[in-house]
């Protein structure tokens, strides 16, 4: 099939094309130089021009040129368009939230049925942008996901932070008591192409079974022979994983043996 993605050359889009090219699909990005991200008859003329199978909205404001409102354009209204567009085309159309729709003082594990809470920054906008998706294209999915973990550094993901962390503090200090919603940006990428065929909704990708930060830390430094010096704390209690039983997503034991010997 032919997928249309944008973000398509931040850490999860690269991870998505290489996946998508295994299985014989043609990857096609979107340059924001060359198509706006709000004006809406250049971008429908765009996807008219592509005619994609499928759109995978990945993308955040990563690279800020300090246009007013910014975020708020990249997170709500570039994403309301591409709903209202795919809808009328015909394309089935895939937005990715974040589990930081939730605060930190949310309770989780957080199932299908949680009502999201974050009322600040990147987390409220995406937030406010999954009822609009829902409205503009009631086709659509939506799917939450977690921290992304990939062996890749200069980007934003969990063992780039690790690695940031024992570079500028000496040690990292992991939480025993902390229990992140992640997976690795492989894993996920057969969930987004999985998503083709899944029935329209909200979805919530994690591979996280129960393994808190420490542990989760542990098996990473030991799989890819890193130097970190782990500090176990208690000083960051938050249950965040995300429960959704009707996807079948690769759990973090596959991917890190040492997480076997836990649970």
């Amino acid at each position: 099939m032919k997928v249309l993605v944008t973000g398509l050359h931040g850490t999860l889009g690269r991870q998505l094309k290489i996946y998508l090219e295994s299985k014989g699909d043609t990857v096609i990005g979107w340059n924001r130089n060359v198509v706006p991200i709000d004006q809406y008859y250049p971008m429908e003329d765009y996807i008219r021009m592509e005619k994609p199978d499928m759109l995978i909205h990945l993308a955040v404001n990563s690279k800020p040129t300090g246009r007013e409102n910014e975020n708020w354009i990249v997170n709500y209204q570039w994403p309301s368009e591409l709903a209202w567009i795919t809808r009328n085309l015909n394309i089935r159309f895939v937005y990715t939230s974040t589990v930081m729709v939730f605060s930190d003082y949310a309770v989780g594990p957080f199932t299908i049925d949680s009502l999201p809470d974050n009322n600040k920054g990147y987390g409220f906008e995406k937030r406010i942008a999954e009822g609009r998706i829902q409205y503009q294209n009631p086709d659509s999915i939506t799917l939450r996901l977690g921290w992304q973990i990939i062996n890749e550094m200069g980007s934003n993901n969990m063992i780039d932070y690790l690695e940031n962390q024992q570079s500028t503090q000496g040690s990292v200090r992991c939480s025993t008591r902390w229990l992140p919603a992640c997976s690795f940006a492989e894993d996920t990428a057969a969930v987004l192409r999985e998503s083709l065929t899944m029935k329209p909704g909200l979805y919530q990708v994690d591979s996280n079974k129960g393994w808190n930060f420490f542990e989760i830390a542990t098996a990473l430094r030991d799989k890819f022979g890193k130097n970190w010096d782990l500090e176990p704390t208690g000083d960051f209690v938050f249950d965040q994983r995300m429960i959704d039983d009707r996807l079948k997503v690769t759990p973090l034991s596959k991917r890190l043996p040492g997480l076997r010997k836990l649970k």
